[in-house]
């Protein structure tokens, strides 16, 4: 919606990126002081604030409709999202069990990106003018104020303050982890950014550009659960490493299929092959970590996913004004040959582990 709104009113790719990556700044800035106010307040009481907040700012975006404003709107709605995810990941991971985590977190995935999905449809569906799709927005944010309410504060893991350097300490134990998020992060905030603007560009109407990122996104939705049994079923780093080159595979069929019939298939298998990493990385973060760690752990995911975000909103904008609208996808299928080959890279230099857990 923010981006259509800026295109409309003839701001550049590049600027478009630049304000979308207040987001992702606010995230990184914000999440390793998310455990200490959940130890102050206690969980359940500041996830219900920042939903609070973060339907404000939804509002916000309309009550202070400049680009200006907006840098400041999306660097605090980084904040407050970035304090849901934390919290409510921690929850997920730690209460979904070592025998069912990939499926339990794939069903968390696939419910996460239905509500991603829905978002694009609606705007789709009735346009990006007007106060509706703002208070929409807002609206349905608040409505989890009420599964919140039923959450009994000592369900929530333990949350203590984070000693100085434990986010640093965290990425030497886990760096392929922290690394699939970071890819991850970057298709995410480019794809959510720019799909639409990619569409557009190729001579899709507004409504078939819109609902390109839906299918897109659903494609996690359709998939995302048999993913999540390969995870629980075989080793989650040949999992990860199988959903890097599909994600390569199809990105660079995407050019090709703009405007046929069988971009839709492309769209729905690069959505699943591509969110599917983040699906593997959550669950092997609950089948190591626990208590404090698997907070932190939880952070640190915050933490990389604003980095990732940071470089997809910036990198998506210039790679389409540099190399043109192919550029987006082109650069989305390089991020993740460079998570194949890493990952490849540090399984032959690590001997005498076990695959699925370094």
């Amino acid at each position: 919606l923010l981006s259509l709104l800026l295109e409309a009113d003839g701001i550049s790719t590049d600027m478009i990126g630049i304000n979308a990556a207040m987001s992702p700044i606010g995230i990184l800035l914000f999440s390793p002081v998310i455990p200490y106010f959940s130890k102050r307040y206690g969980s359940r009481y500041t996830a219900i604030a920042a939903v609070v907040i973060t339907s404000a700012l939804l509002v916000g975006y309309k009550l202070f409709d400049t680009l200006e404003a907006w840098f400041i709107l999306r660097l605090m709605h980084g904040m407050s999202i970035a304090t849901l995810f934390v919290l409510s990941e921690a929850w997920v991971v730690r209460f979904a069990g070592n025998d069912h985590r990939g499926k339990v977190v794939a069903i968390y995935g696939a419910i996460l990106s239905v509500s991603f999905g829905a978002g694009p449809a609606l705007v789709g569906w009735i346009g990006i003018d007007g106060w509706a799709p703002f208070l929409i927005g807002a609206a349905v944010i608040l409505l989890s104020i009420i599964p919140l309410g039923l959450l009994r504060e000592e369900a929530a893991p333990p949350v203590e303050e984070s000693p100085a350097g434990s986010l640093f300490s965290f990425a030497a134990r886990a760096p392929v982890l922290l690394s699939a998020v970071a890819v991850f992060a970057i298709f995410d905030t480019a794809s959510l950014s720019f799909i639409p603007l990619y569409g557009l560009q190729n001579g899709l109407d507004l409504r078939i550009a819109a609902l390109s990122l839906s299918v897109l996104i659903i494609g996690n939705v359709v998939l995302q659960f048999p993913i999540g049994w390969m995870v629980d079923r075989y080793s989650k780093r040949r999992v990860m490493l199988a959903c890097s080159l599909a994600t390569v595979i199809f990105a660079c069929l995407l050019p090709l299929s703009m405007g046929q019939a069988w971009m839709w298939p492309v769209l729905v298998f690069l959505g699943a092959a591509a969110y599917g990493i983040y699906t593997v990385s959550l669950a092997e973060l609950g089948d190591r970590f626990h208590g404090h760690d698997l907070v932190t752990g939880s952070a640190a995911f915050a933490a990389m996913w604003g980095i990732g975000a940071l470089l997809g909103a910036v990198s998506g904008g210039w790679a389409m004004s540099h190399f043109g609208p192919h550029g987006l996808p082109l650069f989305l299928a390089f991020c993740y040959a460079a998570l194949f080959i890493g990952i490849l890279w540090r399984r032959s230099h690590s001997p005498g582990k076990a695959p699925g857990i370094r």
